[in-house]
């Protein structure tokens, strides 16, 4: 295995109740120390608690839970914070600028709004620090700038700097928690339930259960060639990271945000999304997505949905599909993403992140194969009103028209369209 290995430093940082913190700090409270909810009371109890502080989920208040559902006891001592993402997102940026005060953009992948991952393998001698030092000191600068607390894992690649932080760091008040692949093997096997470890849901571990495997060096020690017979691809990349094998590299990361001829957007979702709610964010994000084709007069064939699980359960996919000829219809765009979806989504995890882009662009021609199957006058109709509506968006702001799926509580496109501009790779 050893063939497999990697070795760089790469820190793993994650901001501890993202939300509820920057709530503290806006307050000048200690999070460790206050009771505070982020949740829009004025929807009554059924409303979702997006974050809790720490302090709260100690005396049992859970993680995602709805209002109905915190201790009784403590409800009128709770401060109830109304969610404001634009302010969530403008701390995202602060704690971006911290990381690049460090660091090159290219070693730097934001995970999530909350999680990043950094590759200072080519910082140690220029600092003259250890990467357990220099750590330290981006830690210290985000809790002096910016007043959140921080978890930290530190591993020789992305994923065991991952496990570290989840099993580890989040238990180490500020501190970081170093693995290598010396020591991961007794810090990480042990582990059960296997859900507890990124990558492996409730129904994979179930599975995995059935098979006799229950802790990650089960899971490390099995056959990896009845593993893949069984689960496919996924099945042979646990086997790998039950063993810290992970070959992903967080300039790769950085590559495919820079690499041209393709148009994308993806986006951080502040709650769990599921079956079907999540359709209509899919659906929002491929409308912006041909909305930009048709103003840049460009048609596309190839089409990337990515869809990221929620932190406890981590993993997701991010799979390719081919239209049969370019196009920048909504509707065949929007068909084939909910195609990939529905063939590769596990049905059960909560979604956190979807990001959609199409490439094998090319300029947008009058004349295109004729098919006996379509309706052409349905397609003219749809193509006059959809660049009807691009003119209004031009002329008035893109929230001067939307469809009516955005005024159902699943949408996100108005908030987005407040202060995210399109993005173009």
């Amino acid at each position: 295995m050893e063939k497999y290995q990697i070795h760089r430093n790469i820190i793993c940082i994650d901001l501890k109740s993202f939300y509820a913190s920057v709530e503290c700090a806006l307050r000048g409270l200690d999070p460790f120390e206050t009771m505070l909810v982020v949740a829009d009371k004025s929807r009554g109890d059924g409303s979702i608690c997006l974050a809790t502080t720490p302090y709260l989920k100690l005396l049992g208040a859970k993680s995602r839970g709805r209002i109905f559902e915190l201790p009784e006891h403590l409800k009128d001592k709770i401060i109830y914070a109304r969610p404001r993402m634009k302010t969530y997102l403008e701390y995202t940026m602060k704690l971006i600028e911290i990381y690049l005060s460090f660091i090159a953009d290219e070693d730097l992948y934001v995970y999530s709004i909350d999680e990043a991952f950094l590759d200072v393998t080519n910082y140690l001698n220029y600092y003259k620090v250890s990467d357990v030092e220099l750590a330290e000191m981006i830690i210290n600068k985000i809790n002096t700038e910016l007043k959140l607390p921080v978890s930290c894992g530190i591993g020789p690649n992305m994923l065991l700097a991952k496990l570290a932080l989840d099993i580890e760091g989040k238990h180490l008040k500020g501190k970081p928690a170093k693995w290598t692949y010396d020591n991961f093997k007794e810090k990480l096997w042990p582990v059960t339930p296997l859900s507890k470890m990124w990558g492996i849901g409730r129904r994979m571990e179930h599975h995995f259960n059935i098979m006799g495997i229950y802790t990650v060096g089960d899971l490390a020690n099995y056959n990896v060639n009845e593993l893949k017979r069984r689960f496919g691809v996924i099945g042979e990349e646990l086997y790998y990271h039950a063993n810290g094998i992970d070959s992903s590299l967080v300039q790769d990361k950085y590559k495919l945000r820079s690499k041209s001829k393709s148009f994308g957007n993806s986006q951080v979702l502040f709650e769990d999304y599921y079956v079907p709610e999540i359709y209509t964010i899919i659906l929002e994000m491929i409308d912006e997505l041909t909305r930009r084709l048709r103003l840049a007069k460009k048609e596309g064939k190839t089409l990337t949905l990515g869809i990221r699980y929620s932190k406890d359960v981590g993993g997701g996919f991010s799979r390719q599909r081919q239209l049969e000829n370019p196009s920048s219809s909504f509707s065949d765009i929007f068909k084939l993403a909910l195609s990939i979806f529905n063939d590769h989504y596990d049905g059960e995890s909560a979604i956190r992140a979807v990001s959609v882009s199409i490439s094998s662009l090319c300029e947008i021609s009058s004349v295109h194969q004729l098919s006996l199957f379509e309706d052409y006058e349905k397609i003219e109709r749809e193509e006059r009103l959809l660049h009807a509506l691009d003119e209004l968006k031009l002329h008035f702001g893109k929230n001067s028209v939307n469809r009516l799926s955005s005024l159902t509580e699943a949408s996100t496109i108005k908030e987005r369209n407040k202060f995210i501009g399109g993005h173009h790779e």
